[in-house]
């Protein structure tokens, strides 16, 4: 949809980029480097700046014209600048924006406070508007509104917070290292065996500091969001509120067991020292995939993008010895580093017949269901909610930084949309996470305008089970969205000036997402930690020598930047120039 022009104004350019971020090599690549990395996501480029940081010669290929794979900004529509895919930061570890100086290289960060806001879809009562359900850091305030719905739910949510918070930090030792190695402790020397048992301390310290809440953990990680929410609180709302971060980019219900692991996984993160925080990267996502690129080139790094990885280049001697691009061209290497999924790195770029059948049948059992569509607005004026309105023309309210919740006000309501789903059709109630990010990051849109990110679910791969995504598809379900929103912020529609719909099938299209999957892999109990994303290879390596693995869908898996691989072998022994890692 072509944006018709917003408040008058002409188009702005885009951010200034470092030009290595983009793609301004003029140079072909060297013929020969310590270590080539496949990808340009914020997660490999952060191990090609721990690399290089390590002395070692490293260069990066990304295919897109762009960096960052999902963690990218672009400009859709004159002077409007979106999050494409990825829209919020906290999983990135703190010891590696320290350890790459993100600050000094550009990353600028907008706190988010508050930052939950679910309106009801109710009639007002005595010339009030409808309810909502307005969360941030202050903890009497969260009373006050949840007392709106419940005082015994108000009563019992800062214990709720203050346990949660418990659980998530005795496992921070976990996403900063990597799984035990199990091989490494039971076979080989002597020698080699104690050195592997050091795997085992971050699963160690994680079990002391649980403690006497590892029962409580193992309910969490097991049990179905609903069995725990349902014990701790009453209220709709708030539950299902709570409910939104257990299903966000998976396809799975309140009601699945193992649902409530992913709400665990995102209040896990930091931000600026600040538990559980998510934040806007300013200038978009881009900004924080561009400050990592800056890092690599400073220490000597070669950025390459729109350079496309044709093949891993196997040796006679079964080992990686680098890459062969789309055009011909080969680059050696020591080492190969895949930031793709594990089925892009082991069933596209890796030659089948240098593979064990065996493995090759196990990676085909990789489960990438997706549930995600991902639109994004370019609009012409801030949303007014029937529940929160708007003050002056053109002025934010708190809520409108906040990640908004809409048809939310029931887990029920969750449940339903993903029904709709698992029998082969978009939701017809889709369940909907609203973001603005230029509500604080003004250099994303043109005055008085927005972007607007709508995360929604949940929508199938193939609908009716075999039938493809057609134009009219995206068009209905896209329209479904609005008009939800429309019954919540009344004009929304009018407001629309460009939309860009990125069903799970051009989330795999456009950024390498085997089924359109946020997390390189589901985040579901049988591929995490010691089985991501196979029990045999869960340590990084592959069955090929020389060959690794460090993006999302290896440990600890989904939106978080590597800690183990970045930070810890890979700095660690490379700065001793020892390449096997």
């Amino acid at each position: 949809m072509a944006a018709r022009e917003c408040g008058g104004r002409g188009r702005r350019a885009l951010p200034a980029l470092a030009a290595a971020a983009r793609g301004a090599h003029s140079a072909a690549p060297r013929p020969r480097y310590d270590a080539v990395v496949v990808g340009g996501g914020r997660v490999l480029r952060a191990s090609s700046a721990y690399l290089q940081k390590g002395g070692l010669r490293t260069v990066v290929f990304e295919r897109r014209h762009v960096l960052g794979g999902a963690a990218v900004t672009e400009e859709i529509f004159p002077g409007f600048h979106f999050s494409r895919a990825s829209y919020l930061l906290s999983l990135l570890r703190p010891h590696i924006c320290e350890d790459l100086e993100l600050k000094k290289h550009g990353l600028k960060v907008y706190m988010r406070d508050p930052h939950a806001f679910t309106p009801m879809l109710e009639e007002g009562v005595g010339g009030h508007p409808p309810r909502s359900l307005l969360l941030g850091s202050n903890l009497t305030k969260n009373q006050q509104e949840i007392g709106k719905f419940s005082k015994k739910d108000a009563k019992a949510y800062p214990e709720f917070v203050s346990h949660l918070e418990k659980l998530a930090c005795a496992i921070h030792p976990l996403l900063d290292g990597p799984p035990v190695d199990i091989p490494g402790v039971m076979q080989g020397s002597l020698r080699k065996r104690l050195a592997a048992m050091k795997s085992i301390r971050p699963l160690v310290k994680s079990g002391l500091k649980l403690g006497k809440n590892l029962p409580d953990f193992y309910e969490l990680v097991t049990a179905p969001i609903t069995k725990v929410l349902n014990r701790w609180f009453e209220s709709e709302p708030l539950k299902a509120t709570l409910a939104t971060d257990s299903v966000i980019g998976a396809m799975t219900s309140p009601s699945s067991p193992g649902s409530g692991y992913v709400l665990l996984h995102h209040v896990m993160g930091e931000l600026e020292k600040e538990k559980g925080a998510w934040g806007y990267v300013e200038g978009g996502m881009g900004g924080v995939s561009n400050s990592i690129a800056k890092s690599a080139c400073a220490h000597g790094a070669d950025i390459f993008t729109e350079k496309v990885v044709e093949q891993v280049l196997i040796g006679q001697d079964g080992h990686a010895h680098g890459v062969i691009l789309n055009d011909g061209t080969e680059v050696h290497s020591k080492v190969v580093l895949s930031n793709a999924t594990p089925h892009v790195t082991f069933k596209q770029l890796t030659p089948q017949d240098a593979l064990p059948p065996e493995f090759i049948t196990a990676v085909d059992q990789i489960d990438y269901t997706s549930p995600v569509t991902k639109i994004n607005v370019a609009v012409d004026r801030l949303p007014n909610f029937l529940a929160a309105p708007n003050v002056g023309e053109g002025k934010p309210g708190p809520h409108h930084q906040c990640s908004i919740h809409l048809n939310c006000e029931s887990m029920e309501a969750l449940e339903e949309a993903y029904r709709d789903a698992w029998q082969g059709r978009p939701s017809a109630r889709p369940m909907i996470e609203m973001t603005i990010p230029s509500v604080l990051d003004p250099t994303l849109a043109p005055p008085g305008c927005h972007v607007i990110s709508l995360f929604t679910q949940f929508t199938p791969y193939w609908l009716d089970g075999r039938r493809a995504w057609a134009e009219q598809d995206k068009e209905k379900f896209a329209n479904t969205v609005f008009d939800w929103i429309e019954h919540y912020a009344p004009g929304f529609k009018k407001s629309i000036v460009g939309k860009d719909v990125l069903t799970p099938p051009d989330l795999e299209r456009v950024f390498g997402l085997t089924g359109g999957n946020i997390f390189h892999g589901a985040m579901t109990l049988d591929q995490l930690y010691l089985a991501r994303p196979l029990p045999s290879v869960a340590n990084y390596h592959s069955p090929i020598k020389g060959l690794y693995m460090c993006g999302s869908g290896s440990h600890p898996g989904g939106l978080c930047t590597q800690g183990g691989l970045c930070r810890g072998k890979v700095h660690t022994n490379l700065k001793k120039k020892n390449l096997q890692l």
